[in-house]
């Protein structure tokens, strides 16, 4: 390792810090070689810039909260939640806001509220995920159906690329950027779903011909963003609640068609595999038997208009479920949502032979496909013989699946593995893709090629370049390293021994969700 780079912010490579940051809340566990906490901007600059001159690989990071892998890797990880930025700002009369990468979505949502503004997407991480953690990977949530995913609401970023040169990118003007595109044949084929963060938005970036829709995505590879500028939006006074139960899920596609029309702000499934936890860690939980539940959620101006949704939903959903409730107060739509909630702390609560692990838990088909996927994704788990709890945006076709495997049983890994590449068959034999919502990462580029073709992945490679010539921005990322996807485990005997104080410290955050938590504390106890 060369000398530390000469910023204000903490560089460190002891060993207890490295192994704070050598996992975030996927699959894997990669200790890094250093870890930087930029002070400022002029900082990040500076450690570009050292890195370029070195060679050395750098992995951006807010909360580590993602799931792809995206925020672990060998090289120096830069942690972005200390870096001081523009203060969080927020204009009502334009709904526009700004915040530095670090922050989180929870610091925007309580400076937005006393304004009745909000920023639509809601990923379930939001309390914690950083500003530059959701436009890394382009994330969404529940209300997406109707809102879309973050770059919609992405005005301007500033990024440090890797030449360290600071650059912002906005919606109003963008240059000439059309020597990224590829050739109109090889985007005719790029694959028709409503939610896409597999690889770099070509097909957004052909729409709009602005370099922001090539960054936003893009997993920290093509720069290290500083500061977002949001717009925001009016939150709705009135909201309702549908649940649906279904005998079958196949009856999915078609209700779901049905009910995108009526523009419902979210349509969540609850697959019978999800009940099936929920009911074993919760017994408190009145649970239905149902082979699936779908949760709508509607959003309105007046109790008028959120009345009439609400009478259409239940229109819609009598012939097709066993079973209708509709709650129109808030208090009794949270009641229905209390269940979507519910899952995470039991998984989290699992018994240590029992890990959850998320090996397929992002893929994203056309909706009229949801049924099959769903199918396929439950024969490969029972030929598998590993369980996994299906949930996710019906709405999207976007379905989040948790595999639990017993890490105590022997060839454990063999058949994860072939539950990976199970799933990774069905998903790009109904036209989808391995990422709806959490990025490609390091977890899911191996299949990059499969998905796009060789023409396309050639042109991200040129992106790639363009941003980032000497390759050292989050190497290995989108971009596969040739390294096998479902190596460098944080379970398993094969998994890199961390000090027991900083292992027990990240144990804890995972069970907890406490992502919030500065991992140089977990180092320094």
């Amino acid at each position: 390792m060369p000398a530390a780079p000469p910023i204000r912010g903490a560089f460190r490579t002891d060993r207890p810090a490295r192994a704070a940051y050598a996992e975030g809340a996927g699959i894997y566990r990669i200790v890094p070689r250093a870890v930087c906490l930029p002070a400022d901007p002029d900082d990040v600059v500076t450690l570009v810039r050292w890195a370029g001159e070195n060679r050395i690989p750098l992995v951006p990071r807010g909360a580590g909260s993602g799931m792809s892998g995206a925020n672990v890797g060998t090289g120096v990880v830069v942690d972005l939640t200390a870096t001081v930025g523009p203060a969080l700002t927020i204009d009502s009369a334009s709904q526009r806001a700004r915040m530095r990468a670090g922050a989180s979505l929870g610091d925007l949502h309580q400076a937005a509220a006393p304004h009745a503004l909000r920023l639509p997407p809601d990923p379930s991480s939001w309390p914690w995920a950083t500003a530059g953690g959701v436009v890394a990977t382009n994330a969404a949530g529940p209300r997406s159906v109707r809102y879309g995913s973050v770059r919609r609401w992405v005005h301007s970023v500033e990024m440090v690329t890797g030449e360290g040169e600071v650059v912002s990118l906005g919606r109003v003007s963008a240059g000439n950027w059309s020597h990224l595109l590829p050739p109109a044949p090889a985007l005719a084929r790029w694959p028709k779903l409503r939610k896409n963060s597999f690889g770099y938005a070509l097909d957004e970036f052909a729409r709009s011909g602005n370099p922001l829709d090539l960054v936003v995505g893009a997993e920290g590879t093509l720069g290290i963003v500083t500061a977002v500028e949001w717009r925001l939006d009016a939150v709705p006074p009135h909201r309702a609640g549908v649940r649906i139960l279904l005998g079958d899920h196949a009856e999915l596609p078609a209700l779901v068609a049905e009910l995108l029309p009526l523009e419902v702000s979210a349509l969540e499934l609850l697959d019978r595999t999800f009940l099936d936890v929920v009911r074993s860690g919760e017994p408190s939980i009145p649970l239905p038997n149902a082979d699936a539940v779908l949760l709508v959620e509607i959003e309105a101006a007046s109790e008028g208009a959120l009345r009439r949704v609400a009478e259409a939903v239940v229109r819609a959903a009598r012939p097709r479920a066993i079973a209708v409730d509709a709650a129109l107060s808030r208090a009794g739509t949270d009641q229905l949502w209390r269940v979507r909630h519910a899952a995470s702390p039991i998984l989290a609560r699992l018994p240590p032979e029992r890990r959850s692990l998320q090996v397929i838990e992002d893929g994203c088909v056309p909706v009229e496909r949801l049924g099959d996927y769903i199918s396929a994704l439950r024969l490969a788990a029972a030929d598998c013989d590993i369980p996994v709890v299906l949930f996710g945006h019906a709405g999207d076709g976007n379905v989040h699946a948790n595999a639990l495997p017993d890490v105590t049983r022997r060839g454990w890994q063999k058949r994860l593995r072939e539950l990976y590449a199970r799933a990774a068959d069905a998903v790009i034999r109904l036209g989808g893709v391995p990422s709806g919502e959490h990025g490609a990462g390091r977890l899911r580029s191996a299949l990059l090629e499969r998905v796009y073709g060789p023409e396309i992945v050639s042109r991200f490679r040129d992106i790639k370049r363009a941003f980032d010539p000497l390759g050292i921005l989050n190497p290995g990322v989108i971009l596969p390293s040739g390294e096998p996807p479902l190596s460098r485990l944080k379970v398993g005997a094969a998994a890199a021994r961390l000090p027991d104080h900083v292992e027990r410290g990240l144990r804890a955050i995972e069970r907890t969700a406490a992502y919030a938590t500065p991992r140089l504390s977990l180092a320094d106890t």
